[in-house]
């Protein structure tokens, strides 16, 4: 802990009078919102609270050299660099903190994310791009550490290729000439996340205009720095990260987090370092103080020495901003007591004010409830019970619609013999909230604008008698070029994209004929390649970037289901990241590399389309698809068809392979066999061998798995068929049991079926190396042949007799 040894008296950085008393406003007014939300959180008006005292002066220094069109990538303790920035009024604080529904209140998530997590909107109403570059741009935050670092990298990148690719400067709505930068904010303790560490590394390496601001307080929760940080350090740690003369790498710059002067002066440095070199840089800001502890869960006096709280209260940021207003005449004691309480009456006036608007719009289906309770109780025998329900919700404090619905679904029960008006009201009024409670709660998972995806039309391949019979990879490699000639905006990018144009040599020959900054080679760092593209994708480009392998993606998939996924949803459709990941998987050989992890995806990606074309003509109609929506999408490539033939269409680049629509690939009469991806081809191999005997099988490709059979054509299937098994190389419960859910479920297929249901899987495990490997750990032709026979079997016993 440093000794108050230099207090501030002179500085060479300019500051105006008002522009101090602004400041020392704003810093009051958010630490006074700060202790009236823990207080809210203790009286049971908010579940939960995570705040920003003892970072104030750090951020107003941060907002001096934010401007319009830069990002911040955040930490959701940054409402005073909000406030500071006109992205935050009080008022919309506490309504978060409230978690009021409409976004009107709550512009920044509608109520769906804790307090602090703030992002600005980027589409109008019609779901078209607004101009960035007009906006003081924040994305909406998330609350898994680090989780926000790897999109930064991106964010930064953009403005890179903005600057450096001339055919991007028409694109004047997310761009002047990349002098934008990336604020990226973050606890110490998270900074030992493996996320931030590759982020570092990849900003040093790419070069790229971004800032990393350190918030230092010394713990994670309760676990203090020595256990967190190499030399208890951030910046100590990576000093080694340091430009040197001729090298990459980044400036690393510390300002103790009560210093306001030297704040200032360490943003200045790091925003002409960044903007105008493309410089990353790290500011630690150290010696943070955290007045209230890290949130409304307990007590920082717990596990902080009495010397560390000491600490604390002399080193309170405010208050030596308040010393050093005195002591160098920006202000006089009265006006510095007048700014006091002023900020103390507008975080009253701003809590009260969010507190009645959050109850207000409560009120009226609390009232229509109380009133159809009221008159049930009046005609039902069931008077009693119906009148205790509805005294229990009258005497309910602060109740909110789930005590509201609760209630009125007990009432119902208790009506269920009765047919009398009261019963029609509840039940008219249910449906009536339902779909508001949707679109409070539900919407916006994916894109609901008319530019959704879902909204591409088909377009199919034509062929004439000229058209070639190629190897995949040549339709693949084909179509990726024509489509960097066409949009400036697409580029590519991944671990051996660039030079041999990866590893299957999708992007062969394109580095050399349209340049690295359309295919572009990556490190080995999933998280962050992922992260460039989600950022940059955010800025209005295209970006297509690669996991090398299907298993990879387990590197990045924190980042692909707690950002990615949820960034529609979490902003109410405000903000959006259209990426495709494109990887290959399916069958190969080991342990490693023979990718069909679907389930993963499935329970994860929610939020992202799931698209597994079984071959390359399927994937160009899908991609083409995804580019003329605004959703992002994994398009899963098969391993082993790069160098199977196929004939090469005439309008590749026009495809459009609609979403969520099934293939019937072979008609049959007897069984109906759901599959998808390289499975498509051992299936149709089973059903030529099982034609052969006398049984018929009809074969769908579902195409795309999330979505899935939008039109329930696999129910169509089944209603002729009477049979149904469902097929991939997943482990079990995995790909298959999600698919007949969808069916058997959802579609309610049960009804057409004479056998029971079958799902065939791999095996619980990874497979095995090599071809045996492959054989006796994923399903086999003959394995779909004996499952389908064995079905048959039970129904004409004496046709099909017992094989083993």
């Amino acid at each position: 802990m440093t000794e108050l040894l230099d207090p501030i008296t002179s500085t060479d950085v300019l500051l105006t009078q008002e522009e101090v008393l602004n400041d020392y406003r704003i810093a009051c007014e958010s630490r006074e919102v700060s202790y009236i939300g823990r207080q809210d959180v203790f009286r049971g008006r908010a579940k939960f609270g995570v705040f920003g005292d003892g970072k104030e002066l750090a951020q107003l220094a941060m907002s001096k050299v934010f401007r319009k069109g830069d990002f911040r990538s955040g930490y959701y303790r940054d409402q005073t660099f909000l406030a500071a920035i006109g992205g935050l009024t009080w008022q919309q604080f506490f309504a978060q903190l409230y978690a009021h529904t409409d976004i009107a209140h709550d512009p920044f998530t509608g109520g769906r994310s804790m307090n602090a997590h703030y992002g600005n909107h980027w589409v109008d109403e019609k779901g078209e791009w607004l101009d960035q570059t007009e906006l003081y741009n924040t994305v909406c935050d998330v609350s898994s550490t680090a989780g926000q670092m790897p999109r930064a990298v991106g964010l930064a990148y953009a403005s890179k290729l903005f600057r450096q690719n001339a055919d991007l400067q028409e694109l004047t709505k997310f761009s002047h000439n990349g002098n934008e930068v990336c604020f990226a904010t973050i606890g110490d303790a998270s900074t030992s996340q493996g996320m931030f560490f590759e982020a570092i590394n990849a900003a040093g390496v790419l070069q790229v205009p971004l800032i990393f601001s350190v918030w230092d307080d010394g713990f994670g929760i309760s676990v203090p720095i020595e256990y967190q940080t190499t030399k208890s350090s951030i910046s100590e740690a990576l000093a080694g990260f340091q430009r040197k003369d001729g090298s990459n790498g980044l400036e690393i710059i510390v300002a103790r987090g009560w210093n306001y002067v030297e704040l200032v002066e360490a943003y200045q440095r790091a925003a002409r370092y960044a903007r105008d070199q493309h410089v990353p840089v790290l500011v630690h800001v150290i010696e943070v103080t955290q007045p209230q502890g890290h949130s409304t869960s307990g007590s920082h006096e717990r596990y902080k020495s009495k010397d560390r709280l000491a600490f604390e209260h002399e080193f309170d940021c405010n208050v030596h901003f308040r010393r050093w207003i005195l002591a160098n005449d920006y202000g006089s004691e009265q006006e510095l007591k007048e700014i006091e309480a002023r900020a103390k009456d507008l975080a009253k006036k701003s809590r009260n004010t969010a507190w009645t608007a959050y109850r207000d719009s409560l009120k009226t289906e609390y009232e229509q409830a109380i009133v159809l309770l009221k008159n049930a109780t009046s005609e039902s025998k069931n008077a009693k019970a119906i009148a205790e329900i509805r005294d229990i919700l009258e005497k309910t404090e602060n109740a909110v619609r789930r005590d509201v619905v609760s209630a009125m679904k007990k009432a119902i029960r208790l009506l269920r013999f009765e047919e009398i008006s009261s019963k029609k009201g509840i039940l008219t009024w249910f449906k009536e909230i339902a779909p508001e409670n949707y679109i409070r709660f539900n919407s916006h998972l994916l894109s609901e604008y008319p530019t959704s995806p879902m909204n591409v039309k088909g377009v199919a391949p034509s062929y004439s008698d000229n058209s070639l019979m190629v190897d995949g990879r040549e339709i693949i490699n084909t179509y990726f070029d024509n489509l960097l000639v066409n949009d400036p905006r697409v580029f590519a990018l991944g671990e051996d994209v660039g030079k041999i144009g990866d590893v299957n040599q999708g992007f062969a020959g394109l580095q050399e004929k349209h340049g690295e900054l359309r295919v572009t080679d990556a490190g080995i760092r999933e998280t962050t390649i992922i992260g460039q593209g989600i950022g940059a994708a955010m800025r209005g480009l295209r970006p297509i970037v690669e996991i090398q392998y299907f298993d990879y993606i387990y590197y990045a998939l924190a980042t692909l289901t707690d950002d990615l996924a949820s960034l529609r949803y979490r902003t109410v459709g405000k903000q959006l990241a259209p990426l495709i990941i494109r990887t290959r998987g399916h069958r190969l050989e080991g342990i490693w590399h023979s990718g069909s992890p679907m389930s993963a995806m499935l329970g994860s990606l929610r939020g992202i389309h799931v698209l597994v074309p079984r071959n390359f003509v399927q994937a160009a109609g899908f991609y083409n698809t995804i580019l003329r929506g605004d959703d992002p999408a994994l398009i899963i490539e098969c391993l082993n068809g790069y160098r199977i033939k196929e004939k090469m269409p005439n309008n590749l680049s026009e495809i459009c392979l609609p979403l969520g629509i099934p293939e019937t690939l072979k008609e049959g009469t007897d069984l109906t066999i759901v599959t998808y991806g390289s499975m498509c081809r051992i299936i149709m191999e089973s059903a030529t061998q099982l034609e052969e005997i006398g049984i018929s099988v009809e074969v769908i490709d579902v195409q795309s798995l999330l979505p899935f059979d939008i039109n329930h054509k696999i129910l169509e299937s089944i209603k002729k068929t009477n049979r149904v098994i469902f097929a991939d190389e997943d482990v079990p419960g995995g790909g298959s049991a999600f698919m007949m859910q969808q069916v058997i479920d959802e579609q309610n297929a049960y009804r057409w079926l004479d056998s029971a249901p079958k799902a065939i899987s791999a095996q619980a495990h990874r497979p095995a190396y090599a071809s045996d490997g492959d054989y006796f750990s994923k399903p086999n032709a003959e394995t779909i042949f004996d499952a389908v026979y064995e079905m048959m079997h039970e129904v004409k016993p004496l046709v099909f007799p017992s094989l083993y």
